[in-house]
């Protein structure tokens, strides 16, 4: 299918068929010296002078790279490289779309080379799995217990089970975030549990819990119970900040549905005091993602209906300054009619300055670059719907070959 490239062929297609593709690009030279010029490069360049050119290369180039000889794989599998390959300029994040069925399985967009990639993640069972991810690494927690939970580079297949945290074993709500220092390599995985007190709809109980890679264990950070609002399924982690997504159980207006909270992982908010850090939502809004983008929080949002603000009559990007929404962008009409029957539900993430939209019920995926304020549409993704009500969702992540959980 046009587009899809196999992410394993990069391992382990042979010396011969990797030479083909290399030989349409030295037709430009004679037949005569086709051999002389690509031996003699090989031999000319350094180790240390070849290694920097590859770290340069996108990520499938780098996979591609170490199938060419032994000099070039030892090169690019080498400690010294991965080191130096972590300070070369960022990978652009990948997005990873699947479906829901009883074993997913789906497709990883380069948005460098524009091709998807077929990768079987190594530990999610179900297509329901909340996930998470920072820095090349990604979360995943089970939708049943939310006891079950791994985090793994997708890119190299290196995971961790996670031991079971703390807080109410089956709570009604709850949202995933990690944070990976890009320095040091550890991380935090936080967990905002959120559950009705009994015979009470409008307050419920909310913990959060916080693990540390370094110590290897849990700690409940905050538990309180917030009158009149619930958190939801939508929290990030930025500059040492955690924000979340609370929903409003007292019946408010439109305009009232939802907001945000910022808990300081730093200071930690004493208790009782979590509603002073609440912040309203620039707008009616149907649905909110929140994502990571250069340490800045930014949200996309479903944009309501005057009259009906469930439903949703287009979506808005904003960028949290203070306590102050900015909206950034709003998508085209154009754009917004490409996805077909938009409901009020859409999957939508973004790292460094790329931010992924896609509507649940269509494999089809639009890309805003944050820098250049520009929508495109990505190359079709293989996954074809093959049933009307089949549902789609995904993820992005930075591909980064260092990162181990």
């Amino acid at each position: 299918m046009e587009g899809e490239t196999s992410w394993v062929s990069h391992c382990f297609d042979n010396f011969s068929s990797n030479n083909s593709e290399f030989d349409s690009f030295l037709e430009l030279n004679d037949e005569t010296d086709k051999e002389v010029a690509a031996v003699s490069v090989d031999l000319i360049l350094p180790d240390d002078l070849l290694e920097q050119i590859l770290a340069y290369l996108p990520i499938a180039s780098i996979f591609r790279a170490g199938c060419v000889c032994k000099r070039w794989h030892e090169i690019v599998t080498s400690k010294r490289f991965l080191w130096n390959s972590s300070h070369i300029l960022s990978q652009k994040p990948w997005y990873f779309m699947f479906t829901s069925s009883d074993e997913p399985v789906g497709y990883a967009y380069d948005p460098i080379l524009r091709k998807w990639y077929g990768i079987d993640l190594p530990c999610i069972e179900t297509s329901n799995w909340f996930i998470a991810s920072s820095c090349g690494l990604v979360c995943f927690m089970d939708n049943d217990s939310r006891s079950e939970l791994y985090i793994c580079n997708p890119v190299t297949k290196r995971c961790k089970r996670l031991v079971e945290p703390p807080g109410p074993k089956f709570s009604d709500y709850s949202a995933l975030a990690v944070s990976v220092n890009r320095g040091s390599h550890h991380y935090n995985v936080l967990i905002v549990k959120s559950k009705q007190v009994s015979g009470n709809f409008f307050q419920w109980d909310l913990s959060i819990h916080l693990y540390d890679s370094e110590t290897m264990s849990w700690t409940t950070t905050l538990t309180e119970v917030l009158p009149g609002w619930r958190a939801g399924d939508e929290s990030v982690i930025c500059d040492g900040v955690l924000y979340f997504l609370i929903y409003s159980t007292g019946g408010g207006g439109p305009d009232n549905r939802h907001g945000l909270i910022m808990y300081n992982l730093r200071s930690r908010s004493n208790h009782g005091l979590l509603m002073r850090s609440f912040i309203r939502v620039p707008c009616a809004l149907t649905c909110g993602r929140l994502m990571n983008l250069k340490e800045k929080l930014v949200m996309v949002g479903g944009i309501g209906k005057p009259d009906r603000p469930d439903i949703i009559k287009g979506i808005g990007i904003w960028v949290l300054k203070g306590r102050e929404w900015q909206e950034i962008a709003r998508m085209p009409h154009k754009y917004f009619q490409g996805f077909g029957e938009f409901d009020d539900v859409f999957a939508s993430s973004g790292t460094d300055d790329l931010i992924y939209i896609q509507s649940y019920g269509a494999p089809a995926l639009l890309v805003f670059d944050v820098f250049l304020k520009q929508w495109k549409w990505s190359h079709k993704c293989p996954v074809t719907k093959r049933f009307p009500l089949q549902l789609f969702t995904g993820f992005c992540f930075e591909p980064r070959l260092e990162i181990s959980p």
